[in-house]
């Protein structure tokens, strides 16, 4: 029994059960098209069930559909894409994920006026400007007469963490011109374009060589291009965690530092000092004392009971704080060797991976004031080193190399020697900084003596890639105030 509703006649009963669509079988177009080889309504048979579900009919007229463009044949794949269309775009490359193509030789992915040197077996990138090559590119229209000046000091610029040499070529340039000499920017171990060293450490302790991603090597390194430069004294800028090598290469050799220009310094500030009166406490001694040498006072006894149980009690307290203090040096250093090894197992490498690509980018754009600002340069500026094969095993390196950092253990805490520093010292940092607080800065400037602090507005944690002219502006002054170095007149143009 059949009813015919409009151009279609509706079939009543119980009819064949209809093929399921399967685009990858050609048997469906053979059945529903007639062995047709381009699409025609005409051949598409008028007789169906009601029984097929609605989706089944739609699907069954876009396949036709995707058909007509093309003969049907070739393989199943073929015959697949031609049925359900060109497939959904896939999803970029990762920054940092297991898929990248990653280059054996950093010096391929180097720029133009980029440099390699050989120190303590490591090729360590880094760029100069020289004052007088970079004159007629810095200096701004209106004071293209003006000569520049003479502090007679190299400028060195270190990187803070996750950067490179990049983070300062908005600046380099400006500073030379600024200093009248060369200035020189590398990039430390683990960073850069600077060579990642497969062993960082040896076994035989004896003759155990210096640990490249340490922050001894950092200070050396620092030193070492001082020399480089063929200079007695050498300005260091240090951005975020780069200052830190600054001011750890300021007390390595003082005498070769002229100043310290720190940059939205990643050095925690120490705590406002209490000043304790104690000497009340030897006249409380002195006053039992003086009541115990009385025979004839009553508390005599018990005074002196007293004194002793204190001095027990004393006694024991600290036996218990030396103790918990071992055992908490031995929990600690247990904890950081079972943290390194699992930093350096297949899983820490995986995990460093994830990490800088989850978060990588997204910390770089949190660093500035304006995050719409950072532009697709900026991103590769900082996603380029990570081309590099090895970056991630380098990172892992660096990280362990901060937790088992046992020299720092025998100096004097740093917050302790801040107030040692006697070159002059220049504090810059953002009003927005997100990373390192602002008010952490200006305490740190309180624990230097005669420091200066600069703070920027509407700027966050990279005054010299953001602002990079108001930072040139603010270490000029401040060289010339330090220095003395008088501003030149500017000649004025011939009319």
């Amino acid at each position: 029994m059949s009813i015919r509703y409009g151009n279609h006649q509706l079939v009543l009963g119980s009819p064949p059960k209809p093929p399921k669509f399967s685009p990858n079988r050609k048997s469906l177009i053979s059945v529903h098209f007639k062995g047709a080889r381009q699409w025609d309504p005409s051949h598409i048979s008028s007789s169906f069930s009601t029984k097929w579900p609605i989706w089944e009919h739609k699907i069954l007229v876009r396949a036709a559909s995707a058909a007509s463009s093309a003969p049907l044949g070739g393989s199943d794949a073929e015959y697949s894409e031609q049925l359900l269309g060109p497939k959904l775009k896939q999803k970029a490359r990762q920054v940092a994920g297991i898929d990248q193509e990653e280059i054996e030789d950093p010096t391929v992915l180097a720029d133009s006026d980029s440099c390699f040197c050989e120190f303590n077996g490591v090729q360590l990138h880094h760029k100069i400007c020289d004052a007088e090559l970079s004159a007629p590119d810095t200096i701004k229209e209106g004071s293209t007469s003006q000569s520049p000046k003479k502090f007679n000091f190299p400028m060195i610029l270190l990187h803070g963490f996750g950067a490179s040499v990049f983070s300062w070529n908005r600046v380099m340039k400006p500073l030379a011109q600024v200093t009248g000499s060369k200035v020189l920017a590398f990039d430390r171990p683990a960073f850069g374009l600077t060579s990642r060293i497969k062993h960082p450490s040896s076994s035989n302790q004896d003759s155990r060589p210096l640990n490249p991603y340490s922050m001894m090597f950092s200070v050396l390194a620092t030193l070492y291009f001082i020399d480089f430069l063929a200079a007695d004294k050498a300005i260091l800028v240090g951005h975020s965690a780069g200052a830190l090598v600054a001011v750890d290469a300021y007390f390595e050799a003082p005498e070769r530092v002229a100043a310290l220009i720190l940059v939205a310094p990643a050095i925690l500030a120490p705590l406002t000092m209490q000043n304790v009166i104690k000497e009340n406490q030897p006249g409380t001694d002195n006053q039992i004392q003086g009541n115990s040498s009385d025979p004839n006072t009553s508390g005599n006894l018990f005074s002196r009971l007293c004194g002793i149980l204190s001095k027990f009690t004393n006694f024991i307290a600290d036996s218990i704080a030396h103790m918990v203090k071992g055992m908490a040096d031995m929990i600690n250093t247990l904890y950081k060797k079972a943290l390194s090894t699992i930093l350096r197992s297949a899983f820490g490498v995986m995990l460093i991976r994830m990490i800088i690509d989850r978060f990588g980018i997204q910390a770089v754009r949190t660093a500035w004031y304006d995050s719409n600002q950072v532009s697709d340069h900026v991103v590769q500026g900082y996603t380029k080193p990570l081309k590099v094969k090895g970056w991630d095993k380098a990172l892992v390196e660096y990280t362990v190399a901060l937790l088992t950092d046992f020299t720092s253990k025998l100096k004097p805490p740093l917050a302790k020697r801040l107030s040692e520093i006697s070159c002059p010292v220049l504090i810059v940092t953002g009003d927005t900084d997100r990373l390192v607080p602002t008010w952490n800065s200006e305490r740190l400037s309180r624990a230097i003596p005669g420091s200066c602090f600069e703070l920027i507005k509407n700027c966050g944690h990279l005054p010299q890639e953001e602002k990079p002219e108001e930072f040139v502006s603010i270490v000029d002054k401040f060289l010339q105030r330090v220095f003395g170095v008088a501003e030149e007149p500017l000649l004025q143009a011939a009319t």
